[in-house]
């Protein structure tokens, strides 16, 4: 996320010349592209998610020039650059919001606007809940002080969701596609893009849960007609530009839908964000997700972590998460554990080796590759996310995993900003002096050491096209080789013996020759396959 990447100005908040200088940090530790979270003008109710103008760039995190010249820089380097595209809803400060509010019929019909039931009109149109909690329906007031209709918003009030029926809302994301791709975007990560279309009526969900029921707010089949026409936009330009899809679905059967030949590129495997810390979850997750791979010839993307969920550090540190679970709730739910952050570490060191070793594509979230934990002290009155206000401070939100990243030095703001600068909203934890960027390219034996290796090593030996095959192995080990390279992840209970003759070409963690213990990785070049 630019804001809490690297100050470059001075002011407390990452921008686009922090996010320049730090160019050659990414290009060390071996990635191919770059995704950047909405750098677009936003009043930052929602980390930027709440967008008032799509074809500029936010005056605190720098000009639209300065982001033509962060292309023209990544590409130098030969990095791909990945842009957020939030077409769900907009911010309430866009002027196509402030046109509904003020009287304007065909602004408005780019909105979900709807009259209220009840004597009155008093109550919300349905029964839906926001995913920031409460409910998706905030009432309007008109211009002579009487209450009005309502406008549905999945997440904060200040979030409201277009009507995606309306061939203008339509032609106008298509016109936004234009406009970063003619500057040279290479693709966008689309956000939330299950939502969109609603069932037409707006039926009541019945107290079913958009996050594992299927929902009339969510993955409608109309959603497809609009990525129809995205990817036919996209394959204008040479090179083609790609989509990645956030797309959160019910029922499995529905993700291939959104990775259909001529729609989206690929979609993000969330399954690891949730599976349990063992040796069978984990092979399901994988064997689903290269299922899905095969079934539509889309790349799988995998991830341990992002900008909505506990980085995993803190996750293998506490009780094991369900294998399905709401990210809002193991927040709520561990709020009184103690984390064992080394544990976790070591854990995430594992999963980081296994997930880079796997078909497809491997997205890494900043700060993930210094081993960073969530940071779950943050004072209330400090905290940003809507999620936090919205439960009356019951859900501590996503503020933890947002934490400006440490680069150097021995306190905070460990380099984020120059001299002199205002602290970040977020502080950092003074521990983080040991994790910082300077200090762990230092040291071979460091989380960022190990990221920089595996990737080095994922490129020269696992980006053709080998299939996965799965090993014999002792109880709790997973393996699994891609050609040449045979890898093993022990999840317990025991440490075991590595193959013979198979030679070591990265572990995740020390050991004494020929082992690999509890919680540990490694990777083995066992020959001709």
């Amino acid at each position: 996320m630019p804001r809490s990447f690297a100050d470059g100005d001075g002011d407390g908040v990452g921008d686009l010349a922090g996010l320049r200088a730090r160019l050659a940090h990414l290009d060390e530790l071996g990635v191919d592209a770059v995704w950047v979270n909405p750098w677009y003008p936003s009043p930052g109710v929602d980390n930027g998610y709440d967008v008032t103008d799509y074809r500029d760039v936010d005056p605190a995190l720098g000009s639209l020039a300065q982001a033509e010249e962060f292309l023209r820089e990544a590409h130098a380097l030969g990095l791909k650059v990945l842009l957020d595209i939030v077409p769900n809803h907009t911010s309430h400060t866009h002027a196509w919001f402030r046109a509904a509010l003020a009287g304007d019929a065909r602004a408005r019909a780019r909105y979900l606007f709807r009259p209220g039931r009840g004597e009155g009109g008093a109550l919300p149109p349905n029964d839906w809940e926001s995913c920031f909690g409460g409910p998706s329906w905030t009432r309007t007031t008109g211009a002579d002080g009487r209450p009005g209709e309502w406008y549905l918003h999945s997440f904060a009030p200040e979030q409201p969701d277009l009507d995606w029926r309306n061939p203008e809302v339509r032609a106008e994301f298509v016109d936004v596609l234009r406009f970063w791709f003619d500057r040279g975007v290479d693709g966008f990560r689309v956000d939330v893009a299950h939502g969109l279309v609603k069932q037409d009526g707006l039926p009541d969900a019945l107290g079913r849960d958009r996050r594992t029921e299927e929902h009339p707010g969510w993955d409608q089949d109309e959603v497809h007609e609009v990525y129809r026409q995205w990817r036919a936009v996209a394959d204008e330009y040479e090179p083609p530009r790609v989509f990645v899809a956030e797309a959160w679905v019910a029922r499995r059967e529905r993700l291939p839908l959104y990775l259909r030949p001529d729609e989206l590129h690929m979609a993000f495997e969330f399954d690891p964000l949730h599976v349990a810390w063992r040796e069978g979850p984990w092979r399901r997750v994988v064997e689903r997700g290269l299922a899905v791979a095969q079934l539509t010839g889309a790349p799988s993307a995998w991830a341990l972590t992002n900008h909505d969920v506990v980085r995993q550090v803190t996750r293998y540190a506490r009780s094991q998460p369900p294998e399905h679970g709401s990210n809002v709730s193991e927040r709520a739910r561990w709020g009184s554990e103690v984390p064992d952050l080394e544990l976790g570490r070591t854990r995430a060191r594992a999963a980081a080796l296994l997930t880079t070793a796997l078909p497809g594509l491997v997205y890494v979230y900043a700060g993930e590759e210094l081993g960073l934990e969530e940071v779950e002290d943050i004072p209330d009155e400090l905290r940003l996310d809507p999620i936090h206000t919205r439960s009356g401070g019951r859900d501590p939100g996503r503020d933890g995993s947002r934490v400006p990243l440490p680069w150097s030095g021995e306190h905070p703001p460990f380099g984020f900003s120059p001299p002199g600068a205002p602290a970040p909203r977020l502080p950092q934890p003074p521990r983080w002096a040991a994790l910082t960027a300077a200090a762990q390219a230092r040291d071979e034996g460091s989380t960022l050491s190990l990221y920089r290796r595996a990737l080095r090593l994922r490129r020269e030996l696992l980006t053709g096209p080998e299939p996965l095959r799965w090993c014999e192995a002792p109880d709790g080990v997973l393996a699994f080789r891609r050609g040449r390279v045979l890898v093993q992840v022990n999840f317990g209970p025991a440490a075991v013996a590595l193959p013979p003759g198979a030679r070591l070409l990265l572990r995740s963690g020390p050991a004494p020759e020929g082992v690999l213990p509890v919680d540990t990785a490694a990777w083995l070049d066992a020959g001709a396959p």
